[in-house]
């Protein structure tokens, strides 16, 4: 017993001083970063003191910075009475937080009754993920209130790209937090919030500085290889490449888009996006190489990286895509799943309903559209999804006509204000050159049209207030408009009578308004009742000096009328032939009592002597109708000179028939005999 307790005791001193061996070990190779040989020291110690909280927790640590989470937990639900939740906090959080689950790991934060420095930096990136920016926001500005180390540049970094977050996805604008751009992430994130701004130009500028900034970090570093400086500039290219694919200039998108993918980068996230904004470009196009770069965004954690609006585009471009490649079950069921996810979102509507256009099913489709946007105001909001139109003034010009429709003014106004900034934003310059020049460049012709209809439709509804902007935009472009400076004068009327006026100085003179009127554009005008002709040619001076001075232009000849037959020029005309018979000087009436001989007249039957002259039969001889040959024509007697040739003899009875005609007409009366 006594060598037994003996040989006990020895082997107890021994263990103990194999522990502290052992645990020296596990801080030398914690300090050198050699997890992997602390954690078999670790294990060792464990074998000998089975419940040692320290050796626990640093099992715990090691597994972590091994990367192994799921085992991290284990250990930590397999030793929870031991592991209290005050003690092993920080490290459940992060395990679950690195296992995406997000929720898990904001339970664990928000159940410790005390919350260090540390477990507050999880607690925003928790907060972060789970797209709660406001209370990120707080959570970071509280820690660089409140801290004072060497993570200070880190935290600005964590609070300006929750500052772009919110600028991007939930287009709040972002205050002045007087983070200096000292490094190229705080360029990067500050880019990233001009551009929810709308504010391309400025954000091009970030990024290109953000650029130098990274490149010279790194140049400094001996081991960076060009490779690997390309790499860490993958990200901001890929931002670069973003604006000028918003600005329209898809060719240098597509560009530096291909190069990023031919890098190879590790980022999931980026490739995902990247590929998404390619098919973007492509849309109806090149749809083999769309469906290639598709398989990118269906890599694993791709879901993990993104924001929820980032994956939700994703699988509406999918959609898309099934219905250009004519996969028509394919995009009814996307286009059936995001409904039911997105039940707010119309989109999905507009995908199936074009589905239907291109399956030649229009009345499905009109119904379903009658359905899925029972207003005009529904529509207007599925319009106003469409990013890539919604400065087009086709597009403003519909919105602005149904909300004026729906008499909603306001939501008109706001789609003009929008079309107009982005104008001012995204097309200030004509070249991609000039970014650093500030924006003094005129306006182009549409978005001067925009201002001038936001002006007028402003004024048309009584917004003379708010149109003042707009004419006094339009004005300085053109400070001869006399027309605006009236309207501009009008506003200011009821605004500031002491700027209206100011304003009415400029307006010309009574002398310089007096109408000019321009009498050969007059004449020529589409209008005009008289038309010079254009026949005439007008006399050169040569022609004068040739015809002399003296002589006057030759007038135009006017023409013969006709005269009447029996005009003879030696006998002056009667100068009253053009008044009628009865108002003449000379004119004496008809003479009474005696009768003219008349053919046709007397009883029925009787013969007068003008009408035996007219029988041929009782002549002696009548001439042959054509003359013989040998033979001489007769010359007609004196008898027959005053005869009526038969072309113009009327007929002998035609006056009598047509008078005893209308003698029995009123004899018998109506439809009497």
């Amino acid at each position: 017993m006594a060598a037994g307790a003996g040989s006990g005791s020895g082997s107890g001193a021994a263990g103990a001083a194999s522990v502290a061996s052992l645990w020296s070990d596990v801080s030398r190779c914690g300090q050198n970063g050699d997890f992997g040989r602390a954690l078999k020291s670790v294990n060792k110690i464990l074998q000998i003191t089975k419940d040692d909280v320290t050796a626990l927790h640093c099992k715990v640590v090691c597994l972590i910075q091994n990367g192994s989470f799921k085992e991290a937990l284990s250990v930590i639900h397999t030793h929870t009475k031991v592991l209290t939740s005050d003690l092993i906090a920080f490290e459940k959080a992060y395990c679950e937080y690195r296992l995406n689950r997000i929720e898990n790991a904001l339970k664990t934060i928000e159940g410790v009754s005390q919350q260090t420095n540390k477990l507050k930096e999880l607690y925003g990136q928790v907060l972060y993920r789970l797209e709660r920016y406001d209370d990120c926001l707080a959570v970071y500005r509280d820690l660089i209130r409140n801290s004072q180390d060497d993570y200070e540049e880190e935290r600005k970094t964590n609070l300006s790209a929750v500052v772009a977050a919110q600028s991007t996805w939930e287009k709040v604008v972002p205050e002045d937090l007087g983070l200096q751009e000292a490094t190229y992430e705080l360029c990067y994130n500050a880019a990233c919030a001009l551009i929810g701004q709308g504010k391309l130009n400025e954000a091009m500028k970030s990024l290109q500085k953000a650029e130098d900034l990274c490149r010279q970090s790194l140049t400094e570093d001996s081991d960076a290889t060009e490779e690997d400086i390309e790499s860490e500039l993958a990200i901001i290219h890929g931002q670069m490449a973003y604006i000028f694919q918003l600005q329209g200039h898809t060719e240098e998108a597509l560009q530096l888009y291909n190069q990023i993918i031919k890098l190879k980068p590790t980022d999931v996230g980026l490739l995902a996006v990247i590929a998404n904004n390619i098919i973007t470009i492509n849309k109806d196009q090149n749809v083999f190489d769309s469906k290639k770069k598709v398989k990118l965004t269906n890599a694993e954690g791709v879901e993990h990286k993104l924001s929820k609006k980032q994956l939700q585009a994703i699988e509406f471009n999918k959609a898309l895509l099934a219905m250009y490649t004519n996969q028509a079950d394919q995009c009814r069921k996307l286009s059936s799943s995001l409904q039911s996810q997105s039940p707010e979102h119309l989109l999905p509507v507009l995908i199936q309903a074009a589905q239907l256009c291109r399956e030649k099913q229009h009345t499905k489709a009109i119904e379903l559209l009658q359905v899925g946007c029972s207003s005009i105001t529904k529509a207007c909001m599925i319009l106003r999804t469409i990013e890539e139109l919604r400065h087009k003034p086709g597009m403003v010009s519909a919105l602005v006509t149904m909300y004026s429709h729906e008499e909603d003014i306001d939501s008109a106004i706001e789609v003009l204000a929008q079309a107009i900034e982005w104008y001012q934003q995204f097309q200030a310059s004509t070249s991609l050159v000039s970014f650093q020049l500030p924006y003094t460049r005129p306006k182009s012709p549409v978005h001067l049209s925009l201002i001038r209809e936001a002006a007028n439709f402003k004024l048309k509804h009584g917004r003379k207030k708010e149109a003042i902007s707009d004419l006094e935009e339009l004005w300085k472009q053109n400070p001869d408009d006399i027309h605006t400076l009236a309207q501009l004068i009008s506003a200011y009327s009821l605004v500031d009578a002491e700027k209206a006026k100011v304003l009415s100085k400029h307006l010309p003179s009574s002398d310089a308004m007096s109408l000019k009127v321009d009498v050969d554009a007059l004449e020529n005008s589409h209008g005009a009742t008289y038309i010079r002709k254009k026949g005439v040619k007008p006399v050169t001076e040569n022609q004068e000096k040739e015809q002399g001075q003296g002589d006057v232009k030759k007038k135009k000849k006017k023409k013969k009328g006709k005269l009447p037959k029996n005009y003879d020029p030696k006998v002056t005309p009667d100068p009253e032939r053009w008044l009628p018979m009865r108002e003449r000087s000379y004119y004496r009436g008809r003479k009474k009592g005696k009768k003219k001989d008349q053919i046709g007249k007397g009883t029925q039957g009787a013969m007068t002597a003008a009408s035996s002259e007219l029988d041929a039969s009782k002549t002696a001889s009548s001439p042959p109708t054509s003359p013989r040959p040998g033979t001489v024509t007769a010359v007609p007697s004196a008898s027959t000179t005053n005869i009526i040739p038969p072309r113009h003899q009327k007929p002998i009875g035609a006056a009598a028939t047509k008078k005893k005609q209308q003698q029995k007409k009123k004899k018998g009366g109506k439809g009497g005999w």
